[in-house]
């Protein structure tokens, strides 16, 4: 079975991006026939205050571990003056740097308004580009304002998720990449 993994990097436990990522999951996991599991970034908060892996909490070591193992990786994160979260990008700089390898991962912004655009572009694939990650070739910027209950009401915007779902129902299923994913 495989193993889904949504990273939400929200500081807050309650946010839009979190209703969004839980929608577009649950299609994914539907589809694939298999459970998901959900890391949020604002539950883990208290225990991200470490320098290093080894001093870190239990549950974030289980959450790096379950990031680490996943076959399936979706990333959503809302952007504050134009970028991720740092406690998001303090828990990505925690992952063994050759974990994600070979790994499909599905990228979601959210943010208050276009300006904030291109950060999947310029900042989030880049940032799983460094992991060798391979970043499915949809990603998706959704302004908070068409987000209501998790509900994209945004037309072209929920065709952009229709089709990123519909690429990681494929890298689940696709035959394995010319290299081996190795998980430390």
């Amino acid at each position: 079975m495989s193993k889904i993994v949504a990273l939400i990097g929200s500081p807050s436990p309650h946010s839009r991006t979190k209703g969004v990522i839980d929608s577009v999951l649950a299609q994914i996991a539907q589809k694939a026939g298999t459970r998901a599991t959900t890391i949020q970034i604002g539950n883990l908060l208290s225990d991200l205050a470490v320098l290093s892996r080894d001093d870190a909490s239990d549950q974030v070591r289980a959450a790096l571990r379950a990031v680490e193992e996943s076959d399936l990786l979706i990333v959503g994160t809302p952007v504050y003056k134009g970028s991720y979260p740092g406690l998001f990008k303090h828990f990505i700089d925690l992952l063994d740097y050759k974990a994600l390898t070979g790994l499909p991962v599905g990228l979601v912004a959210t943010g208050g308004s276009d300006r904030h655009a291109l950060v999947v572009e310029h900042q989030l694939r880049p940032l799983f580009g460094f992991f060798n990650a391979q970043t499915l070739p949809t990603g998706v910027f959704i302004r908070d304002n068409v987000i209501v209950d998790g509900d994209v009401r945004d037309e072209l915007v929920a065709a952009r998720l229709n089709q990123l779902t519909h690429e990681a129902i494929l890298a689940l299923t696709a035959t394995p990449a010319p290299y081996a994913r190795h998980v430390a």
